[in-house]
């Protein structure tokens, strides 16, 4: 048999791929020079009192000069900034090694750093306050960062801020956060996929441009509850997932609870599409598009306890185009939280204002309507067809007002709306009775067909 060296290093890659994906009990029992450099050789010690800053930081310089990963036995190492370089590669046993901060701007700073990558280290933040705009893991330009199975808890600012990166943040567990748990600006192809986030004070992951730009990340298949509005506002804190000025973001397939304000807000966020997502008690928009964007489709996501389902809204800020298809909203409540505007409303399925289509979606129990469609005369272009409306204080609302635009609505079953199955409005008043009768000829705008009403 041919053994070359190229037959010898893929079976050492394939050696140390294995070595990683082993549970921690089998992980303690492997000498860890296997899995790469030792880093107690370098004078680290797990268990000691003594600030380990120094010892972790040659470590660290030394592995990645030499382009090998740094193994961190089991333990705990009380340590202050730690710089990564090009090239780190840090990788402990989930839930044996942890790295207890001791003070500083950050725990692990990266500046201009690639191919950096953190697996399996517990990093606690001890509570200590961070700077502001600083994460316990703060990381600034740099090319396919890897943070992956992980915890991050009790840091004193937000988990992981980021600028201008590419990579994965993947499979974390981040709880007692005093911010945010991911903030990530001007990202450059980032995945943030399977994490668990839970008690954060700002919002939960917040996807942000300087500037209204393309960004694409990806936020699926995440884990996250409890988000509090902690330094009040009227919506910019308190949401699960937060996008803003970044266009064409994916947010799919997340679980998302207990939020004070919204599941997912898309402000200046073009592009954005926004499905297959299982939400539950939310206080205020559980989805929401606003401001100056162009295209959202949210569509398939399930809304089970909220003030307000989904509203695509600010066709006066060049909010416009938008596909709301297939979603399930029920159980509305008659008010948003506290700090809001006084006079905003609530109790509403769908809100949407322009170039917009409303198909397929089913609404029940909303204490005022189950869709309306525009704002005054900030109404352009809207179809509502083939929806389910249930339990409603009113089916279908249009704006009647002078200037609105064209609505067309048909095709929906609408239920036990007991203030009329489609009316017409002055904002959220009503000034008509039944459309569904004769009094829709007055208005040339509105285009109402077949509904089923009962």
């Amino acid at each position: 048999m041919d053994l070359n060296r190229r037959h010898l290093l893929g079976a050492s890659a394939v050696g140390a791929a294995g070595a990683l994906s082993l549970s921690p009990a089998t992980a303690r029992a492997e000498p860890l020079a296997s899995l790469g450099r030792d880093a107690t050789h370098y004078g680290v010690r797990p268990g000691s009192p003594d600030d380990q800053s120094r010892a972790l930081q040659r470590a660290i310089d030394e592995a990645a000069r030499a382009q090998v990963p740094l193994a961190l036995p089991p333990g705990v190492y009380r340590t202050g900034l730690l710089k990564l370089q090009t090239g780190t590669q840090l990788f402990g046993v989930r839930g044996a090694t942890k790295l207890v901060f001791a003070g500083g701007a950050s725990l692990l700073l990266g500046e201009g750093t690639g191919h950096v990558g953190l697996t399996g280290i517990t990093l606690d933040g001890a509570d200590i306050p961070l700077p502001a705009r600083r994460g316990l893991i703060h990381i600034v330009g740099g090319h396919d960062v890897r943070i992956n199975e992980c915890e991050i808890s009790n840091s004193g600012g937000a988990g992981i801020w980021i600028e201008q990166v590419s990579g994965e943040i993947s499979g974390n567990a981040f709880a007692r956060i005093a911010s945010t748990a991911v903030v990530s600006f001007d990202a450059l192809g980032l995945i943030v996929s399977r994490n668990t986030i839970s008690g954060t004070n700002d919002n939960g992951i917040e996807i942000l441009r300087y500037q209204i730009g393309d960004d694409g990340t990806l936020v699926t298949d995440n884990r996250i509850e409890d988000i509090k509005a902690g330094p009040g506002g009227s919506g910019q804190y308190g949401n699960a997932i937060n996008a803003y000025r970044a266009g064409n973001v994916i947010v799919r397939g997340n679980r998302i609870r207990n939020c004070d304000y919204s599941a997912v807000r898309g402000n200046s966020a073009s592009n954005i599409q926004i499905s297959g997502n299982s939400i539950t008690d939310v206080r205020e928009v559980a989805l929401y598009s606003e401001f100056a964007f162009e295209g959202a489709v949210i569509a398939n996501n399930t809304v089970d306890g909220a003030a307000f389902g989904v509203s695509v809204c600010n066709f006066n800020e060049g909010g416009r185009i938008a596909v709301v298809q297939g979603n399930i909203i029920r159980n509305l409540l008659p008010k948003r939280p506290i700090g809001t505007a006084p006079d905003d409303d609530a109790g509403i399925g769908i809100y949407v204002e322009a170039d917009a289509s409303v198909t397929g979606n089913l609404i029940e129990n909303a204490p005022a309507f189950g869709i309306v469609a525009g704002w005054g005369q900030y109404l352009r272009d809207v179809t509502i067809t083939g929806n389910v409306i249930r339990k409603a204080a009113a089916g279908i609302g249009v704006s009647v007002m002078s200037g609105a635009g064209t609505a067309l609505v048909n095709n929906n079953i609408i239920a036990d709306a007991k203030h009329g199955a489609i009316v017409g409005l002055d904002h959220t008043r009503i000034l008509t009775s039944d459309l569904t009768g004769q009094d829709a000829q007055h208005y040339a705008q509105l285009l109402i067909g077949s509904n089923a009403v009962r």
